[in-house]
């Protein structure tokens, strides 16, 4: 056979090892800022000034477009099932870089919305979701820790896009930076995936499943007798469970998780979207307010890393319960924060609960349901998961309308997350 020796197989280009899948990942993370909310509120007051529409329309375009955008992710997740992760990375990062450059051209409302719809969509879910995806099927020693780390460096770059983006727009106007972050995209997402990852199997699930049984293999390719190594996948691994979507869709778990994900998501989002007026509304001055933020980001990065990490030894759905407890304690503790060190204590419980659940969700879905359909189980997830972030922000300030004050509707909201832990912790194993 040609190329069976040693020179050609050292002369060979290698499959990725789990670290730089951890990497790409990680990478890719980062990537899905200018799909994220906290990039977005940037270009909003600029936006409302170019466009000449209110706070109101601007904020139903949003919600229009993070619905809409989700409610394709299932098929995007059924989609890295059946044709791997490289070719539909491509795909999103062709499309992701161009509705960003479309925006950069946007002048009513309609068309803002049509490109809500694709950052949304490419951007904070389908990226986000092929990312995770990635690291989820290519790594299964230490599964959870790999998740977290790519969790944590992600959460870190987003967090500080706003501060680069902000100065970007000052310096240059939103329809600059709309085209710079579209050339960022092409140059970073492209690479990755048709360079970075050209050595990974064509077809995720059944490359990589060690519960798929034997696959078909190509005689002339010698590089499958290490690809095991090279992945961190074991010949002889356990047999991973093979749960499709349906079957998934059908258990207790899987709604506890999805539950988990979606309430974490809208209500951080409806804290953080308002937080300059939440925390002012204690006594906080706007800087402070907005220092709060970095509380947040640390706690969180501590979080999503010791969450995944632990996903790897304790069941997930008891990370669920403290993050989802923790959330609520944070809640519905504004109505008593005020300058110093409890604002601080306050933001540190908000990051964490939001860091616990960015760790554990990724490594908790391979974990219950195998690898086989992962990415249209946490497509689906997923779906739940970004569009509930349209909410938070329009309950929390219709109850402020209602109320007067934030924190009656901050308490009543923060019900949700304790119904959440006591489901999570009934929730039996799928079996």
């Amino acid at each position: 056979m040609i190329g069976t020796g040693p020179a050609d197989a050292a002369s060979r280009p290698q499959r990725p090892g789990a670290g730089a899948v951890i990497a790409y990942g990680a990478v890719l993370s980062v990537m899905t800022a200018p799909g994220q909310t906290a990039a977005i509120s940037v270009f909003t007051d600029p936006l409302l000034d170019a466009l000449g529409i209110t706070r109101t329309q601007l904020s139903l375009s949003y919600l229009v477009g993070t619905l809409t955008g989700a409610a394709v992710l299932p098929w995007i997740g059924r989609a890295l099932d059946r044709y791997g992760v490289r070719l539909v990375l491509a795909v999103i990062g062709v499309v992701f870089g161009a509705v960003l450059m479309a925006l950069s051209a946007v002048g009513e409302l309609v068309g803002l919305t049509a490109g809500f719809v694709g950052i949304r969509m490419a951007g904070q879910g389908a990226l986000g979701l092929a990312a995770t995806t990635l690291v989820a099927v290519h790594v299964t020693r230490r599964r959870g820790l790999a998740l977290g780390l790519t969790a944590a460096v992600g959460s870190a770059g987003i967090s500080l896009a706003p501060v680069l983006l902000e100065r970007l727009v000052a310096a240059h106007g939103i329809v600059a930076v709309w085209r710079l972050e579209a050339l960022a995209v092409w140059a970073v997402v492209l690479p990755v995936a048709v360079v970075g990852l050209r050595r990974l199997p064509a077809t995720s699930a059944a490359a990589t499943d060690p519960g798929a049984g034997p696959q078909p293999r190509p005689a002339s390719d010698p590089d499958l007798e290490a690809a095991e190594s090279n992945v961190a996948i074991s010949a002889t691994a356990p047999v991973q469970p093979r749960w499709t979507v349906r079957a998934a869709a059908g258990t207790a778990m899987f709604w506890a998780l999805t539950a988990a994900l979606a309430t974490s998501g809208m209500l951080t989002t409806a804290v953080n979207f308002h937080q300059i007026s939440v925390l002012g509304a204690q006594g906080l001055s706007p800087t402070e307010a907005a220092a709060n933020f970095v509380a947040q980001t640390v706690a969180a990065l501590v979080a999503t890393l010791l969450a995944g990490a632990l996903a790897d030894v304790v069941a997930p759905k008891w990370s669920v319960v403290v993050s989802m407890l923790l959330l609520a304690g944070a809640l519905a503790a504004v109505g008593h924060i005020g300058p110093g060190f409890s604002a601080v204590l306050f933001g540190a419980a908000l990051g964490a609960a939001t860091g616990a659940v960015r760790g554990l969700e990724a490594a908790a879905y391979p974990r219950y349901f195998g690898t086989a359909h992962i990415g249209g189980i946490r497509g689906l997830a997923t779906m739940f998961g970004v569009g509930s972030t349209a909410f938070g922000p329009v309950a929390l300030s219709l109850g402020r309308d209602l109320t007067g004050s934030y924190t009656p509707t901050l308490l009543a909201l923060a019900v949700l997350p304790v119904a959440v832990a006591g489901f999570a912790a009934l929730a039996p194993a799928p079996q």
